[in-house]
């Protein structure tokens, strides 16, 4: 689709099908009825953007410390973590349209249709998460025990982040409210990054992990050497993992209280005589031959992966490469890395302070980078339901295939890179590793998510929905929800949905 596909309409109304148009020459009647508000309180709205931080905090723990556990302190072999993390990571992005799906043939109940499976993953959810970061006594045993939890819990916090993205339509009636929660949802969000990112990292910087190495000073994989001293320090590293495991289990069952505690979901009045949504293979089809849908999800997927790259590789790469063992989980607390601070860490001799500074600078282009897109979406679901204004249910599908190409990508990305990390000779619990890793390292935190986030902006560039697009379909959805009210239509408001991020 052109970008100015649709600009020569200078009204709203060239943009609604003929036959609504028509059906809704009721001026009158429309301006007569009267709209009531439902205002959200302030206390509402925090309970329900504090619903928003247990995905995150677990999120970005898992995304920075889960690789480097499962080499380091699990001593998983390279291999078989790459297969666990690329399994659990394909896992989950495959669980987010099921779980979708189920979701929307759920019925209604006293707490409402998506607060049951919210309360009821809870438990569930934070105990499969504290088993992931324990270690069993077990060797043998322990690649399928950490691919068994690491899925189970993808599976349940799905479960629950997947309805409490749908609940921002069910928390009120007015989409002004709704935007405005959608807000104070975002800034949770945001914290809670920084919330995980702090928790995991400074709990575990406290402890010391044992690295084996010869009289030299040169990593070796020697078991004789400081046998006892090592094992003690690697137990004490394991019981840090479980300690910051449980800060953020309670993190999250707090929240899921204050959630369940101080939103209420309403159910629409006119839901019951909705039309029956489409098929959902027939909406998959319509969403796939979309075209700004599918420009939106290839230019988020390269991004998206560049940071998945950083992300899963960051601790790795400041451990070994740049030599900051001690530092790594203080910078995690400044940065989830972008293009400026990937090409100076790429070019820079190894200097703590530079790299600070670089980025804290770093930081402020990955909020851009990860919620842009998301603010792009609505507007995607907008310009679909005005070329398709008689098709219902098909916004799930939108945001659970957004999520699924992106996580699917990112299972791809770090299985990929900790095989590379195999193929280099990684040294399970070395002090320090092969020139060939520390190379291998630099290239996956540096070149390849420069290479990727080009990519991205230059199809963002070609993404064909500008302002003066965006402010038109705007236009045309309000005079469609006119007509709807006016005439007592049972059909659905095509942008309810849209505001789910």
């Amino acid at each position: 689709m052109a970008k100015g596909e649709g600009a020569e309409s200078g009204s709203a109304a060239g943009l609604l099908p003929t036959g609504i148009l028509q059906a809704g020459e009721r001026p009158a009647q429309v301006k007569k009825e009267p709209k009531k508000k439902q205002q959200l309180s302030i206390c509402n709205k925090l309970c329900y953007a504090v619903g928003g931080a247990p995905y995150q905090v677990t999120g970005c723990a898992l995304g920075f410390f889960l690789q480097i556990y499962l080499l380091d302190v699990a001593q998983v072999d390279p291999f078989p973590a790459s297969i666990i993390l690329f399994v659990g990571r394909a896992w989950d992005a495959f669980t987010d349209p099921l779980v979708g799906f189920c979701i929307s043939k759920s019925s209604w109940t006293r707490l409402g249709r998506l607060m049951p499976w919210i309360i009821f993953s809870t438990p569930l959810a934070i105990i499969a998460y504290f088993l992931i970061w324990f270690v069993p006594d077990f060797p043998e045993v322990q690649p399928l025990w950490y691919l068994l939890f690491y899925c189970l819990f993808e599976t349940l916090v799905t479960c629950f982040h997947v309805p409490y993205s749908a609940l921002t339509m069910f928390i009120s009636t007015e989409q002004s409210e709704r935007d405005s929660a959608t807000a104070y949802r975002m800034t949770v969000e945001v914290l809670g990054t920084v919330l995980g990112t702090a928790i995991q990292g400074q709990i575990v910087g406290q402890a010391d992990t044992p690295c084996l190495q010869d009289t030299n000073g040169s990593a070796v994989a020697s078991e004789s050497a400081n046998r006892t001293h090592s094992t003690t320090s690697l137990k004490d590293t394991q019981n840090a993992y479980l300690l910051a495991a449980g800060v953020i289990a309670s993190i999250y069952v707090i929240c899921a209280v204050i959630l369940t505690l101080g939103v209420r979901e309403q159910r629409e009045p006119y839901e019951t005589q909705q039309a029956e949504p489409m098929s959902f293979f027939r909406g998959l089809r319509l969403v796939m031959s979309h075209g700004p849908y599918i420009k939106l999800i290839a230019g988020f997927l390269f991004t998206s992966l560049a940071f998945m790259l950083v992300e899963g590789n960051f601790a790795l790469f400041c451990t070994y490469t740049l030599g900051f063992r001690n530092e790594f989980q203080n910078l995690l607390l400044a940065i989830m890395s972008a293009v400026p601070f990937l090409i100076l860490v790429a070019l820079m001799e190894s200097n703590l302070i530079i790299t600070y500074v670089v980025a804290v600078a770093a930081g402020i282009s990955v909020a851009a980078a990860f919620l842009l897109p998301w603010s792009m979406l609505p507007d995607v679901i907008d310009d679909f339901h005005l070329k398709q204004p008689h098709s219902h249910g098909t916004e799930p599908i939108f945001f659970s295939f957004y999520v699924f190409f992106t996580k699917f990508a990112s299972g791809v990305s770090l299985g990929i890179s900790t095989l590379s990390l195999d193929f280099a000779g990684y040294q399970t619990r070395g002090c320090s590793q092969p020139a060939r890793v520390r190379f291998t390292l630099k290239m996956l935190v540096t070149m390849a998510p420069i290479v990727l986030i080009l990519l991205g902006l230059l199809l963002f560039k070609l993404y064909p929905i500008d302002e003066e697009k965006r402010r038109q379909n705007k236009k045309a959805l309000q005079a469609l929800r006119d007509e709807a009210s006016s005439s007592g239509c049972s059909d659905t408001d095509s942008t309810e949905l849209a505001s789910i991020l």
